[in-house]
């Protein structure tokens, strides 16, 4: 099994963490990636693969899929064990739903914020612009936070840990990153981010994303 991932790719790093957390050892490809210029050369195997030519790009014997979610899903049916989903089909759903909501929902203004590690833009108007979509993005995210926190079941978001928690805690992560709300004045969501980023897979993940910033920081 391999897997094509980037250094501060969200996405991609979702699939890590399910893997890990699975068990499945995989060859990890990491692509090309600078804050100034973004993914850099295209890596061809990529472009072959996802129309979006963007990762995770996951290839499992002659099977090869992109998507997080769709690889969610994949390796749901074809490695259940550990479980990252419910059984039950409206369990199942509402944890499909609260991925969705992660990548696409908070997805929406924390992509307002990721100007904050791009280089110093050359017109003084347009980086004053983004600036006050950063401060209204800030405000719907922690609007989104409450909603977040009254879908928690017990510690996590579908009872047990699940693809959920993690498509969640990469885009609250991600905030963060980014000078996003902080999670104090929520403290149901900060427990359970907590108790998310405390599984070994995914500080590991958020090791490698801090790393990867300082490090691409320095290249700046």
């Amino acid at each position: 099994m391999k897997l094509y991932s980037a250094p501060l790719s969200l996405f991609a790093r979702k699939v890590e963490i399910a893997l890990a957390e699975k068990g499945l050892s995989f060859e990890r490809e990491l692509v090309a990636f600078s804050q100034s210029e973004g993914y850099s050369p295209k890596h061809p195997a990529v472009i072959a693969a996802n129309p979006k030519k963007q990762v995770p790009v996951l290839v499992d014997g002659d099977l090869t899929l992109f998507d997080s979610t769709v690889i969610f899903e994949y390796l749901e049916d074809a490695y259940p064990q550990p479980p990252l989903m419910p059984r039950d089909p409206k369990g199942r759903a509402r944890c499909r739903l609260l991925e969705l909501t992660a990548d696409e929902i908070l997805l929406r203004p924390l992509a307002k914020l990721m100007y904050r590690t791009e280089p110093e833009h050359s017109d003084p108007e347009r980086r004053r612009q983004q600036a006050a979509e950063a401060e209204q993005a800030e405000r719907e995210l922690l609007d989104l936070y409450g909603m977040v926190a009254s879908k928690l079941e017990g510690p996590y978001l579908c009872g047990a840990f699940t693809t959920a928690d993690i498509a969640m805690f990469m885009s609250v992560l991600y905030s963060l990153r980014l000078g996003g709300p902080k999670l104090a004045s929520i403290p149901t969501l900060q427990a359970w981010h907590d108790a998310v980023g405390s599984r070994p897979t995914v500080a590991a993940v958020a090791l490698e994303v801090a790393e990867a910033d300082r490090r691409l920081s320095r290249k700046a």
